[in-house]
């Protein structure tokens, strides 16, 4: 069975802005106490996994590259890899260029089409991004005199 984390918060939210202000609220603790429990089991598990020997790079990294799995890391403040290895990770082969990632603002550098892909990217990688800035990057003009020696040597 396959979930989306995305739909399933929505869903969540949904279903918790139905209830009146005091269930609500019982609502809400509800789910925080759901929530907690399952980060401590995901947690101990991890745990067991090291203690066993079986939580190595290879593992952590096929775990980080679940997007499911690498939510719930995520949520529970368990995701392998920092918040900056999470982005350079989203950015590299994009053709655009991480010029800075800084108190959860992400600087690009690239032309619209490429950074507005890798945008998407790096929110699916680092949900807590705050903001995305994008510096166009420079057109790559070729120089007049380029062209004209070519003509010349014709």
């Amino acid at each position: 069975m396959t979930a989306d984390p995305g739909a399933a918060g929505e869903r969540i939210e949904q279903l918790l802005d139905s209830f009146p202000t005091v269930s609500r609220d019982r609502a809400e603790e509800l789910v925080r106490v759901v929530v907690d429990l399952y980060g401590a089991g995901l947690e101990r598990l991890l745990e067991i996994a090291h203690d066993a020997g079986k939580l190595d790079e290879g593992l952590l990294d096929q775990l980080a590259a679940d997007p499911l799995v690498a939510s719930l890391l995520l949520v529970h403040d368990l995701h392998p890899q920092s918040f900056e290895e999470r982005v350079a990770r989203a950015v590299a082969g994009s053709g655009a260029r991480l010029v800075d990632v800084s108190e959860g603002v992400v600087t690009l550098q690239g032309s619209g089409c490429s950074t507005a892909a890798v945008a998407e990217a790096i929110r699916v990688a680092a949900p807590e991004v705050v903001a995305i800035e994008v510096q166009e990057a420079d057109a790559g003009l070729i120089p007049v005199s380029a062209l004209t020696s070519r003509l010349a040597r014709a």
